[in-house]
C-alpha cells in the first residue's frame, strides 16, 4: 500500500476508532476529568467534531486555492466558550463521523499531485495537503488514546470509591 493510500485509510478509520473508544460510555463517565486541567470524554469528542469542521475548510482551501492561509484556533477557548461540557456526545460523534466521511470521499477522488499542494498555517507554517491529512489522522488517534486513558482513570476512581464505601449490612 502506498503512503497516500495508508494515510487515507488511517484518516477514514478515525470515525470508527472514535466510536469504538466511546462505546458504552455514559452518565458520569462522560464528564469525569482525570485531573482539573484535563478534558472529559465529552469534551474530547466535541473538540474532535469542531476540529473536523475546521478540517472541512482547510482541506478544501488547499485543494482549490493557491497557497491559502489556514487559520489556527485555540482548542481550550473553543471548549470553554462553546460549552463542550453541556453538548450532547451523540450529536458530536455523528457530526464528526459525517464530516470525516465527506472529507474522505473528497480526498480519495483527488489526483495524487493534489496532495503536494500547500497552504500556510498561521501557527505551523507551510503545510501540504498530505501533511494536513496525516495530521488529522494522527489527531484522532491521539485523542482516542486520551479517551481510553480517561475511561481507565474513571474505572479506577470508581473502584477506589467502592472500596472506601462503608460495608452494607
Amino acid at each position: 500500500m502506498s503512503d497516500l493510500a495508508d494515510i487515507l485509510e488511517r484518516f477514514r478509520r478515525g470515525g470508527e476508532l472514535l466510536a469504538m473508544a466511546t462505546t458504552g460510555a455514559a452518565g458520569t463517565e462522560l464528564d469525569f476529568k482525570p485531573a482539573p486541567d484535563k478534558w472529559s470524554v465529552r469534551q474530547i469528542v466535541c473538540h474532535l467534531a469542531d476540529s473536523e469542521a475546521v478540517g472541512v475548510m482547510r482541506i478544501r482551501q488547499i485543494a482549490a486555492e493557491d497557497n491559502p492561509t489556514l487559520q489556527g484556533f485555540n482548542g481550550e477557548l473553543w471548549a470553554d466558550h462553546l460549552d463542550y461540557q453541556r453538548r450532547k456526545i451523540s450529536q458530536a460523534l455523528e457530526i464528526f463521523r459525517k464530516l470525516r466521511s465527506e472529507n474522505h470521499e473528497l480526498l480519495k477522488a483527488l489526483p495524487d499531485e493534489a496532495f503536494s499542494r500547500t497552504g500556510n498555517h498561521t501557527e505551523s507554517g507551510p503545510l501540504t495537503l498530505m501533511d494536513l491529512v496525516k495530521g488529522n489522522a494522527e489527531h484522532v488517534e491521539e485523542h482516542v488514546q486520551q479517551i481510553q486513558r480517561t475511561r481507565a482513570a474513571y474505572k479506577e476512581h470508581r473502584a477506589k470509591q467502592a472500596a472506601q464505601a462503608p460495608a452494607q449490612p
